[in-house]
């Protein structure tokens, strides 16, 4: 079992910017992903499997709504907070983050947002302290960048109402104790209900044969004729701008997450630079190695002032969905790209499970099409720069 030897860059001192508790929160993170996520996540990555036995660290470090109150179990931290948890767990792996990301963002945050009191205090502590895990139904077999045209329904039935659709590519859907899901009552009108498992018709089949997020379970959401009480309609916010404020929320831990997982790829290369011998030297003494960890390092440096200035905005309610998808967008390419260069750098090495890059590699293709593609986000950054709208 190989030790983890990450260390963080820092070129620009952005250590200086952060407060006490943002370092401290950061830290236990990821000292935690060096002794619980690394490893195991190779292992666990190859035979495409979640390694549950991580959601009570996950809770015990915060990763599940970090910034819901401490009234409903979280820890009332601020979006810095959150973002440097999601960095750390995604310098592990991003199907852990995205088990993180999708439990705090889209589950806890949808309930805290639009929930009432009631569904509060039922769901939200039991889902920071992970006894509950949650999923997200937004995604449809036909309706993925354009959610509007979901065709997941229900109809009042009285005392109860009665649900029926289906919903793809959902993370956490094969073990999630309840989901936070997106339809449309009879007028069209889309609102979020919260579906438990249990409940008769409501079943959540495996996705398999994935080349990404292998460690991560990935599934469906089928319902056929469920009845859901109506208490459990979330009763504050209808409209397709409920989910979108929940995805807001998403990418934004997506865009310090995706900086985890750059860093790592960096400090594997640099690392491997220095120890690896060519031609009589270490490898990462000749100049098309030095250009590509020196272009790695200085897209990771303006990445991660990205996302602190973001991060800042959110905390003072300032941040906008376009710039929340220029960073989610930016970010994760650089990540991309960082592990291209990073994998060419370990030549054959680099395709092994003996480092990380690749599996960070196949993760990042998904993580550039979740929570809007890197297309749709370019359009939504044209959209708010001209205010011509190039969906219709």
């Amino acid at each position: 079992m190989s030790q983890d030897l990450f260390q963080a860059p820092d070129y620009y001192q952005l250590d200086d910017l952060l407060t006490e508790e943002h370092k401290l929160v950061r830290d236990a993170a990821r000292e935690w992903v060096k002794r619980e996520v690394s490893p195991i996540i190779e292992d666990y990555a190859q035979k495409a499997e979640f390694p549950t036995q991580i959601i009570k660290g996950l809770a015990e470090i915060g990763a599940f709504g970090p910034y819901i109150p401490e009234e409903y179990g979280g820890a009332g931290l601020d979006q810095i907070s959150y973002g440097l948890i999601m960095q750390e767990i995604e310098r592990g792996d991003s199907g852990v983050r995205s088990t993180a990301s999708v439990q705090s963002s889209l589950v806890m945050y949808p309930i805290w947002k639009y929930g009432n009191e009631a569904q509060c205090q039922k769901y939200l502590p039991k889902l920071a302290s992970g006894e509950f895990m949650g999923c997200f139904g937004l995604t449809e077999p036909d309706h993925g960048s354009n959610p509007s045209g979901m065709v997941t329904n229900f109809k009042d039935k009285g005392d109860h109402y009665l649900l029926n659709g289906a919903k793809m590519w959902i993370s956490n859907a094969p073990f999630a104790d309840i989901a936070v899901v997106w339809a449309k009552d009879e007028s069209g009108r889309i609102h979020g209900l919260v579906v438990e498992r249990g409940m008769e018709g409501f079943t959540t089949p495996t996705t398999h044969n994935k080349w990404s997020l292998r460690a991560s379970a990935t599934g469906e959401l089928i319902f056929d004729n469920v009845k859901v009480p109506k208490e459990n309609l979330l009763p504050n916010k209808s409209g397709l701008g409920a989910p979108l404020g929940c995805l807001d929320s998403a990418r934004f831990g997506i865009a310090w997450g995706a900086i985890g997982a750059a860093m790592d790829c960096y400090d594997t290369a640099l690392r491997y630079s220095k120890e690896r011998m060519q031609f009589g030297k270490p490898i990462g003494a000749f100049q098309l190695q030095q250009k590509k960890l020196a272009e790695m390092i200085t897209e990771i440096t303006k990445a991660q002032l990205l996302a602190w200035r973001l991060g800042v905005l959110r905390n003072e309610g300032k941040a906008t969905s376009a710039q929340i998808s220029m960073a989610k967008r930016n970010n994760v390419d650089m990540a991309l790209k960082i592990t291209r260069e990073a994998r060419q750098m370990l030549g054959g090495m680099g395709i092994t499970g003996e480092y990380s890059i690749m599996r960070h590699m196949m993760n990042l293709e998904s993580v550039i099409t979740y929570e809007g593609t890197h297309d749709i986000h370019l359009l939504i950054t044209g959209l708010d720069v001209t205010g011509l709208n190039a969906f219709k």
